[in-house]
This record gives structure tokens, sequence and C-alpha cells, in this order.
């Protein structure tokens, strides 16, 4: 493995190995584990949910401590810091803004004799949103989940979260499930909370698609319940990617490196330049009191020292190619002119342009989600949007000329794939308007 902060060559396939590594590929007994809690909690519902949570959140856990009444928002607010309740209220309003432009009515066309074709849009019956919780609070994991979910039409939006040691809900975030519109809070998490979504007990009724990010139990178990019900994707470590050039300030690119690396030990942080200079300033900071000034060192200087790749390219070509191989979560472009860059791109989960937007801004009051691809899943799938919680109908309403023109056509293909009841219900119809 590189030491973190050396600056390799682009064209150093070892030493990118790790870099471009993605998918989802977690250890056998990871996923052994996985699929008995799962298989427990269809079989035993909320006797295993309880009987989990007791063992990993809240040993006082019951039945009865399952659901959690969503509050009023007065009543949440009251309960939470006001520069922390404003912040929550900005940032619900700057998603419901972002996502409530994703609207799109029907695509309906008629053509000129009559047929009609039509893509009609309908949203999901019943949504369950996991939010990380324990140890740690997201109350903008609620927001983002949720809040796209409502506005969509989802009629019944559910979160699961672990408790506390105490059996408690963070207040953050039952305020931001009140700002949200929440339909059902539940006080479990980890694979047994996806179980309980994916299946259904008698307290948590089954959902048909469970969206949000969460730690590798979770990951592994909502890609086992994946056919029960749907899933937005399979949530790695955090990774940014900062393209960078001369003109670019050495502590904005190291910045974003250190905000990524304090997510989690596994996170991979990337620089990328063609200016040599900027990536040894970047180097430097790296190494001195800059890395550890904002705490949380251990995991941080587990990831600089590890997972830190500072790659110097020779062209924009190679730019662009190590942005596309990586397909990062994050990538934040600081370059003299960012939005230059922008049409090359075809693979990011979300994009940060310029000096101004830090990758934090995206993760709070920004307004675009932040339940994104991670691990190189940026090559085939989107960050949460409006379109995941709703499905699609196609709809064809054919004339009777229609009809009659495009019989013995019909019939000729369905005959040709062995299908003569096929064929016969379009000559059927040819009979019935000659």
């Amino acid at each position: 493995m590189m030491t973190g902060r050396a600056i390799v060559d682009a064209h150093d396939e070892e030493a990118l190995a790790g870099l471009y590594a993605g998918g989802w590929d977690p250890e056998p007994q990871l996923q052994a584990t996985v699929s008995a809690m799962l298989a427990d909690v269809r079989a035993r519902g909320d006797a295993a949910v309880v009987a989990y949570t007791q063992k990993f959140d809240f040993s006082g856990a019951t039945v009865a401590t399952l659901r959690v009444a969503v509050p009023s928002i007065a009543d949440a607010e009251s309960f939470v810091p006001a520069e922390i309740a404003a912040g929550l209220r900005l940032a619900r309003d700057r998603v419901a803004a972002f996502h409530e432009r994703q609207i799109h009515p029907d695509a309906t066309h008629r053509d000129a004799d009559g047929t009609v074709s039509a893509l009609l849009v309908r949203p999901l019956g019943a949504v369950g949103c996991y939010v990380p919780g324990g140890t740690a609070t997201y109350p903008s994991s609620v927001l983002m989940t949720a809040v796209p979910a409502k506005i969509a039409g989802v009629a019944r939006v559910v979160v699961v979260t672990p408790p506390k040691k105490d059996g408690s809900i963070n207040p953050a975030i039952l305020f931001a499930c009140a700002l949200a519109g929440v339909d059902e809070i539940y006080a479990c998490g980890g694979a047994q909370a996806v179980a309980a979504l994916a299946y259904g007990t008698a307290t948590i009724a089954k959902v048909d698609k469970i969206v949000g990010p969460g730690n590798a139990w979770v990951t592994e178990a909502k890609r086992q319940v994946f056919g029960m019900c749907g899933i937005d994707g399979l949530a790695g470590p955090s990774e940014v990617l900062v393209v960078a050039d001369a003109s670019s300030r050495p502590d904005f690119v190291a910045g974003e490196l250190i905000a990524q690396a304090e997510h989690d030990p596994l996170a991979r942080v990337a620089a990328v330049s063609e200016d040599r200079a900027l990536l040894e300033a970047v180097a430097d900071l790296l190494e001195g009191e800059f890395a550890t000034a904002c705490g949380r060192s251990d995991i941080v200087s587990r990831v600089l020292d590890g997972r830190t790749y500072l790659v110097h390219a020779h062209s924009r070509a190679e730019v662009l190619e190590v942005i596309d191989r990586f397909a990062p979560e994050h990538l934040s472009i600081q370059t003299k002119d960012p939005m230059d860059l922008v049409p090359e791109i075809k693979r990011a989960g979300a994009l940060f342009i310029g000096n101004d937007t830090p990758v934090a801004a995206g993760d709070y009051i920004a307004g675009s989600n932040h339940v994104l691809p991670t691990s190189g899943a940026g090559r085939f799938s989107s960050g949460l949007h409006l379109a995941d919680f709703s499905r699609t109908m196609s709809l064809v309403e054919n004339s009777r000329s229609r009809m009659q023109s495009d019989a013995r056509a019909l019939a000729a293909l369905a005959n040709f794939e062995g299908l003569p009841a096929h064929a016969r219900t379009a000559l059927l119809r040819e009979e019935q308007g000659s």
C-alpha cells in the first residue's frame, strides 16, 4: 500500500489499484451473519428485532419501545438548539426546492391516427428510510430521504434508526422527522431493521423500497433483501476526488480530503492535478497540524496513511481518465475554469464546482442529495433523486386503423418467435375490421 502522502504518477497502475478498486464485496462471515439475522427476523418477527436491539443498542428494548411517536414540529423543536433547528429548516427547504424541480408529469402522446401512448408516473406506496443513529446523529439523512419521498407522493414514509444506549432517539432526528412529514418512526437499526422493513413484522409493516446510508451490516442486509423490496443502492465508505491546478488553494484541496477522511477509516480520498507543486503543497498540509486540527485525528490519520492518493497527471486527458476510472462519490473541481471540465465528466456521484462550494454544502444545505453511489457504482447508478420514489407504467391505446395496419406485421413477428397464440390475437382483430 502506498504511503498516504506520496505523490504518484497517473500512469502508475500498481499505486492506484486501491483507488480504482470498486464493487461491494463483503467478507463471507459478514454475509453469513447477516443472512442468519434476516432469516431470524423473517421467522420470529418482533421478537427477533427486539433481541438484536437489546444486544447491539438498548438493553431495555421491548416490543413497546420499537414504535416512537412522531412529534409535532413545535414539540420537537423545543428540545433542539436554536441554531441546529434553524439549520435543519433551511436544509429542509433547500432539499424540497431541489427535488420539486425534478417533478415530471405523465408523458402522453397521441398520433395522427388517434393511437395513444404514455408513460405514467406513480408514487411508491411505502418507503423505509434508514437513518444511522446510536452513537452518531444524522438528522440530515432524514431530510435527504424522507423529504423527496413525500414530494413524490409516497403515502407511508417510515424512518428506522438505532436508539441510544438509554433507548432514546436524538431530538434532532425527531425534529427532522417532523419537518419532513414522516409517518412512522421505529427505534431499531442494523440488519434487523432492514429485515423488518423488507419482510414486515406485527409492529413494522413491510415497505416497497428501502433507502438511506448505513454501515456494512446495513448495506449487506439491503443487498440480500433486494427482490423482496427495492433498494436505492449499496453504500460503501465515503469518497472524494479533488481536481486542482496551479490556481487552486492547497488548504482548500487538503481540507476536502480531510473532511471526507473523518467520516470513516475506510474512506478513499484523492486529488489529481497537472501541477506537481500544488500537490506537494497539499502533501505538506496533510503531514502537519492542519490534518489533525479539527479532531477525529485517529480516523483521519488512518485514511491519510493508507487510503489517500495524490495523483500527478500529465495532461487534461489523464485528469479525465482518473475521474472516469474512480467514478467518485464526490467530485470537487477547484480549477481556474471549473465549468470548462464539466461537459467531459461522465462518471461521478455529485459535482461541487469552484472554491466556494465545499462538499459539505451538499451534505447539508445545498439542496442536492447526499445519498450517493460509492465504490465505483457511479459508473452505472445515480444519487438519490425524485424518480427513486416512484415507478412508471407504459400505456398504449391503439386506434382501429393502427391495429388494422399493424396486424400482419405483429402476427408475423409472433409466429417467427414460435408464439402462434400471440399471432392469433392480432389476426382476430384484423378479421374484426374487415
